[in-house]
């Protein structure tokens, strides 16, 4: 395992890694429908009716068409465990990946699953925090995408992994509340049991291409999809599966302090220079040359004629996940570069979507 990813994520440097046949982590790195009608005639002889022909009439059933998927759907599993029954797991690892002056808390947290929670890269697990709500019922799941690849942080397949950021505000009235999940989840030490539901969604699957462009928007513990996509990319060896394509990353985040996986995406960029472009967005901290806040949707815009040019290629699939606001700042870009070519973006972005060039997560 890389010095990087063990700065970023403290993972055991003498952990054992025991890999599947179909996968690793490099040593070096750990890292047509036809119808006739129907119709009669009379065919007369002599001035009188001899006798009634019917055609012959063939009708075919229509072809079934099957829609085939540019995402990697094949084998998906999806709520094999629900929250009557779901799969208790222990923590194996739990340590902040945020600096002490960052504003909030955000911890990289590493759960056994022994193989029994069989996710892909860009999906969800739901995870049931302990106790019982104001009412004494036990607390509702809550939904997190998961931050590792499918085969996990060890590369065993036996693990999954979650990006949770504390949850802690002040009410209208004053109090400090805290965010019952995450406040669970953060404080979680290693052996605690953690129930486990899912996995789910099939919304941010990785493109079956493995020349396609990749262009990964993503704010806070909005990274978590993303960096299981580049593990994938370009930390693990696949038998069926090498990326050559371009991976596009911008993060977005408040402070420096809240660059979360810093030291493996500059691994990742050192590592493949041509594959792998990295772009952040630190709004306190940034600004772009007419002195406005460096949010995500601003750095965008610093290469707003290339990322258009990328965009009109059948190739190119967009993932956003992150906060909601983040959303319409991307949009407000797009509407201004399709309008200068006569296109309607909001159409055009539905024509993305339906073709799964548009893959958006937010909350």
């Amino acid at each position: 395992m890389s010095a990087a990813v063990s700065a970023a994520v403290s993972l055991p440097s003498s952990k054992s890694t025991s890999l599947s046949s179909r996968a690793s982590i490099t040593s070096s790195e750990r890292i047509s429908f036809h119808k006739t009608c129907l119709y009669s005639r009379n065919v007369c002889g002599g001035g009188k009716v001899v006798v009634p022909i019917r055609a012959q009439v063939t009708t075919e059933a229509p072809a079934k068409v099957e829609k085939v998927s540019k995402k990697n759907e094949e084998g998906v599993v999806v709520n094999k465990f629900k929250p009557k029954n779901p799969y208790i797991g222990r923590c194996l690892l739990n340590t902040k990946i945020t600096g002490d002056d960052a504003p909030g808390e955000t911890w990289h947290m590493v759960f056994s699953t022994e193989g029994e929670v069989p996710y892909r890269e860009g999906q969800s697990i739901g995870v049931i925090p302990d106790g019982v709500d104001k009412n004494g019922k036990p607390h509702k799941l809550r939904l997190y995408s998961i931050a590792s690849s499918a085969i996990g942080d060890f590369g065993d397949s036996k693990t999954v992994s979650l990006c949770v950021k504390r949850l802690v505000y002040t009410n209208e009235q004053g109090e400090i509340v805290k965010g019952v999940c995450s406040n669970f989840l953060c404080d979680l030490i290693p052996g605690a049991e953690v129930k486990i539901t899912g996995p789910v969604g099939k919304e941010m699957l990785m493109p079956v291409d493995p020349n396609a462009t990749i262009i990964m928007l993503g704010t806070g513990t909005g990274i978590a999809p993303f960096r299981s996509f580049l593990w994938k990319m370009f930390f693990e060896k696949h038998d069926d599966y090498k990326f050559n394509g371009l991976a596009w990353l911008f993060l977005g985040v408040p402070t420096s302090s809240s660059l979360l996986y810093r030291e493996e995406f500059e691994k990742m960029k050192e590592k493949a220079p041509n594959n792998f472009r990295l772009d952040f967005a630190v709004s306190r901290e940034q600004t772009n040359e007419k002195g406005e806040k460096m949010y995500i949707q601003t750095r965008m815009a610093q290469y707003a004629d290339e990322l258009w040019e990328l965009l009109k290629k059948d190739n190119t699939y967009v993932y956003m996940c992150g906060l909601k606001g983040m959303e319409k700042g991307i949009d407000d870009i797009m509407v201004s570069l399709a309008a200068k070519e006569g296109i309607d973006w909001i159409e055009y972005k539905r024509q993305l979507k339906k073709a799964g060039q548009w893959n958006v997560e937010v909350y």
